[in-house]
């Protein structure tokens, strides 16, 4: 196609974006929400329309017009008009649980990863006595289940107690979703060698006849700190699996997206991960067994049912998790 039928062809789209730009920019309500999807449609494909014409057509002067029509609609849709508060409220109440919610099949298969290990172990040490003395000796397991377990609880100041426990969750949880780069693999590996190792503690306590010591002590901060472990899990599995099935996309699309939703579950996590800090360091060691267990359950169950009321209710709204999602509609509808 020569320049000429070129610019004829797209003349209309430009004059109508710059017309948008300016009636957005002016008085953002008095658009109509068609045009403001019109406006960001147009900001887009005129985008796209400028590089191509870079490369195709290499005219200073068509670049430098489209360059600066969209120069000026991405200011306008991109502009904050809200404050960090509002974007804050927008991540915590749209962006990370529609992202935790888009990867609720990959949770159930992290979740498997971590539990099936544990169980096996588990069983297998708490129910084998010659398992259970090849695996660890017994002057171990005695000092395991009498004191070192408990003692581990109050091994440090309750601030620096609960500080170490969230930098070492933040490293795990890292970890298992930077590699899901390596197609999933890796991912798997910490999910089920984390469980190997809870599942080995459970069954010493099995074999002693213990278990109510071991989940007293265990779920009122385990709840949510495993919860979000494996949430993490997920989104390095999500990752890994778009390198093995794309799908529609390129591989290096599908990866770069699901790497982004991802970024948004790992920073949501922090927040639960300085909870289930607080919670081991402060009520783990301070309450009597039922008053923590309450607290702990309490909080998991609030959790959940944040992202299932929330994720759904994003998901209902068009959102997949993706931070720019909501950016760019607050943008666009001037929130």
């Amino acid at each position: 196609m020569d320049l000429d039928r070129y610019l004829t062809l797209h003349r209309g789209e430009w004059d109508r974006l710059r017309t948008l730009t300016a009636a957005v920019s002016k008085s953002p309500k008095s658009v109509s929400r068609d045009e403001q999807d019109e406006f960001v449609a147009l900001h887009h494909r005129v985008s796209a329309q400028l590089s191509f014409a870079r490369n195709y057509y290499a005219d200073p002067g068509l670049d430098a017009e489209l360059n600066g029509l969209v120069a000026r609609s991405n200011a306008v849709l991109y502009r904050r008009t809200s404050s960090s508060r509002s974007a804050m409220r927008r991540f915590f109440s749209i962006s990370f649980p529609a992202a935790v919610w888009h990867l609720r099949r990959a949770v159930g298969v992290s979740a498997l990863a971590l539990f099936v290990p544990w169980i096996i172990v588990a069983v297998w040490l708490g129910t084998s006595d010659e398992a259970l003395n090849l695996a660890i000796d017994e002057e171990t397991r005695n000092a395991l289940v009498e004191r070192d377990f408990e003692n581990y609880y109050s091994s440090a100041a309750a601030e620096e107690f609960a500080v170490r426990v969230l930098v070492n969750n933040i490293q795990v949880s890292f970890l298992a979703y930077a590699l899901g780069v390596t197609f999933g693999v890796g991912t798997l590996y910490i999910l089920a060698f984390n469980g190997f190792n809870v599942g080995a503690s459970h069954g010493v306590f099995i074999a002693a006849g213990a278990q109510g010591t071991f989940f007293g002590l265990i779920t009122p901060h385990g709840l949510l700190e495993l919860s979000a472990v494996i949430i993490a899990g997920a989104a390095g599995l999500s990752m890994g699996w778009a390198l093995v099935r794309p799908g529609d996309r390129t591989r290096s699309r599908a990866f770069g997206e699901e790497g982004k939703r991802s970024i948004a579950v790992i920073i949501g996590l922090i927040l639960a991960f300085v909870v289930a800090g607080l919670i081991e360091g402060f009520v783990t060691p301070g309450l009597p067994l039922w008053p923590r267990i309450a607290v702990g359950a309490s909080v998991w169950a609030a959790f959940v049912v944040y992202i299932v009321v929330f994720g759904r209710r994003a998901e209902l709204a068009g959102f997949t998790g993706l931070i720019s999602e909501t950016e760019e509609r607050a943008s666009a509808n001037v929130v």
